[in-house]
């Protein structure tokens, strides 16, 4: 198996991080670094998240890592981290 970021997923982590270090750029470089690690875990269990069955046929699932809720698409041997947010974002 093998990690891929989408841009959009890549754009939500940028977008975090900017949020995030306008109040506190340690905290904001620490969440980053544990968003960016914790889909390693996927590659070990990819099928150890939520499926998502409103995008069935795909195999779309969600994780939680803290109080952020990350999409991840499993394609043959590739997860694809789709979006990653806030939880309490409103989406």
């Amino acid at each position: 198996m093998e990690l891929k970021w989408t841009s959009k997923a890549l754009s939500d982590i940028s977008r975090l991080y900017e949020f995030l270090s306008a109040v506190n750029q340690t905290a904001a470089i620490q969440t980053v670094q544990q968003l960016t690690a914790a889909p390693r875990a996927l590659l070990t269990n990819p099928r150890i998240g939520e499926r998502l069955e409103e995008f069935s046929p795909r195999d779309v699932r969600r994780i939680l890592i803290g109080h952020y809720e990350l999409r991840y698409e499993i394609q043959n041997s590739t997860i694809y981290l789709l979006c990653l947010w806030h939880t309490r974002e409103h989406r």
